[in-house]
């Protein structure tokens, strides 16, 4: 057991049982115990495998590569909609863990042999996501945006390209591109203001 692991359990007001249960089963399949992102988090030989998280509805026990697990009881769910490698089992009361205890162990051991293969989720580049036509003509019309958007890290990238594509009406896409070219050319990913300010963005 961590003692920074003890620390997080015992500020938990709202799942403190269903975490401990939890932290119980992952300990008992082996796993190391750490404190990552401020959540607890297990590995396997330095590798992350799950992690524990709690939410104002549930609290959760997320796959770092659960889309590569089998699934075989069909409860491993994407946390957004354009997650590529991680997968969640959400919980609302510790009697869903306690019943599902030996499912979720099997997960677990499915989790650790796949590390131990070194299995990698196959995960989508820039290149295969659509860029919209309105932030296409402004690459083509202005080299400087054209390379201060490549220069970014992929993940940028495609945050922006999803966030581009996201509205059906060509003037609402148009807007989008427009309000984010000066952050693009200053060499900023999409949320790294909305990080700085504490989730204050408007959009």
């Amino acid at each position: 057991m961590n003692a920074q692991v003890d620390v997080f359990l015992s500020k938990s007001e709202k799942w403190p049982e269903e975490l401990e249960r939890l932290r119980m089963i992952c300990l008992d399949c082996g796993l190391t115990e750490e404190l990552k992102w401020d959540q607890p988090c297990y590995t396997f030989h330095n590798r992350n495998i799950v992690i524990m998280g709690e939410l104002k509805d549930h609290c959760a026990l997320s796959f770092f590569k659960g889309a590569l697990l089998y699934d075989a009881e069909g409860l491993l769910i994407k946390p957004g909609e354009h997650t590529q490698s991680g997968r969640w089992i959400k919980f609302n009361n510790v009697h869903e863990i306690i019943k599902l205890e030996p499912i979720l162990k099997a997960y677990i051991y499915e989790a650790i042999e796949v590390e131990k293969a070194g299995l990698q989720v196959v995960l989508k580049t820039t290149a295969d996501f659509i860029i919209p036509e309105e932030f296409q003509l402004k690459l083509d019309v202005s080299p400087a945006l054209k390379t201060a958007f490549y220069a970014l890290t992929p993940g940028r990238q495609r945050a922006y390209l999803l966030h581009f594509a996201a509205p059906k009406q060509s003037k609402t896409r148009e807007a989008r591109v427009e309000k984010y070219i000066p952050q693009i050319l200053s060499g900023k990913g999409l949320n790294d203001d909305y990080v700085r300010q504490g989730g204050n963005r408007s959009d």
